[in-house]
């Protein structure tokens, strides 16, 4: 597959300006073309904090997690001395994958031929190798990545020279904390899986911007205080903040409600939390590419209990049968315009007083997306920002 050079980030960077009110989208091959599907892996997956679970499956020594990171396998454990460990789920012998699902376990087995590793990372035991001469099984370890654990959730980042996410986002773990100061104590209730026929920043964009509610999300702005919502971009995330379910609506009942705000950040690059109004509670809507035209997504819910109460269920439906079934519509229908010579890239709609109305999150998105580019051929990063340092 072809990669990108430094005409190819000219080429697409062309009608972006970083003032908002003057810029253009990213440009369509951007979202249809393989090779910039190949630099999103490469330059923006594999150099970014990536969120794997809720702290709560990882709580004691021996718990673990194994996922997939830009394609790569990873495991995460709990090391004896109460630390986060991640590695590559690699076993060093030959290749096979060490750890499936998640669970606890003592030590790390490879269930090819039982090479055996500690928790952290270290090779324990290889059955027959140890007694050559020339074996030295000190001398193998597993392949380590980054690991944080950061509001209440777990992250990893495949690139080993990162800023930690802590440092990148001190921020928001702040804002996490204020809006939802429950978090840690939550505990998973439900996850809802999609497959979506779009590109993934077709996804990001359509999230990062409420320009459409009122078209297309009727129950929604019934549910929010539309004159209240405001956006706000900072360096490698961005906020939405309403206040939410004051009143009956058509979205789901909220006359039980203790929150009433509706509280949304999105992490760079594809991960997206949120606080809806009811009981405490915490979403992650994880946003994963699978091909330049092809999506998986996942949405996970976090609760006071593991079971949802009358409420949080009509909420979970919602969700599932009328937002996300309106979202995955809109994106798809983008994309096939995408494809089309009809379209190569449109204006930013912005409002400076920063409403729910404007585009600017979007905006400040598009220039995350070409500053990572940039990186990947060599070119400096904008003045505007320095969040992939």
């Amino acid at each position: 597959m072809a990669s990108i050079d430094v005409s190819d980030v000219h080429a697409i960077e062309s009608g972006f300006h970083d003032d908002p009110a003057r810029s253009m989208s990213l440009r369509a091959e951007a979202y249809t073309d393989a090779k910039w599907h190949e630099a999103d892996l490469r330059g923006i997956f594999a150099r970014t904090w990536q969120w794997i679970c809720h702290a709560e499956k990882l709580t004691t020594p021996g718990c673990y997690v194994s996922a997939s990171v830009a394609g790569m396998p990873i495991a995460i454990v709990r090391d004896r001395a109460g630390s986060l460990r991640a590695f590559y789920n690699v076993c060093k012998h030959r290749a096979h994958e060490l750890l499936s699902g998640s669970g606890t376990t003592r030590n790390i087995v490879c269930p090819y031929h039982a090479w055996s590793y500690g928790l952290d990372g270290r090779l324990k035991a290889a059955r027959r190798a140890d007694a050559m001469p020339t074996f030295d099984k000190s001398e193998i370890c597993l392949d380590q990545v980054l690991v944080e654990e950061f509001g209440g959730m777990v992250y990893v980042n495949l690139d080993t020279a990162a800023a930690p996410l802590a440092d990148q986002a001190a921020d928001l773990a702040a804002d996490i904390a204020r809006w939802a100061p429950d978090v840690a104590g939550l505990t998973r209730a439900k996850r809802l899986t999609y497959d979506v026929r779009s590109n993934w920043k077709n996804v990001i964009d359509n999230f990062l911007e409420c320009y459409h509610c009122h078209i297309a999300h009727k129950e929604f702005v019934d549910l929010v205080d539309m004159d209240t919502y405001e956006v706000k971009t900072h360096g490698i995330w961005s906020s939405h903040f309403a206040k939410a379910g004051l009143h009956e609506n058509v979205a789901y009942d909220v006359s039980q409600a203790t929150v009433n705000d509706h509280a949304v950040w999105w992490l760079w690059p594809n991960t997206c939390l949120l606080r809806y109004p009811g009981r405490g509670n915490f979403m992650v809507f994880q946003v994963i590419p699978a091909g330049p035209d092809h999506t998986l997504e996942t949405w996970d819910f976090f609760l006071e209990t593991t079971e949802p109460n009358e409420a949080e269920a009509e909420a979970f439906r919602y969700i599932d049968d009328v937002l996300q079934a309106q979202d995955i519509a809109l994106v798809e229908s983008v994309q096939r315009g995408m494809n089309t010579p009809a379209f190569d890239q449109g204006r930013i709609v912005y409002d400076p007083e920063g409403s729910g109305l404007s585009e600017h999150g979007v905006h400040h998105f598009h220039g995350l997306v070409l500053d990572a580019y940039r990186s990947l051929v060599g070119l400096p990063q904008s003045t505007r920002t320095t969040a992939l340092s």
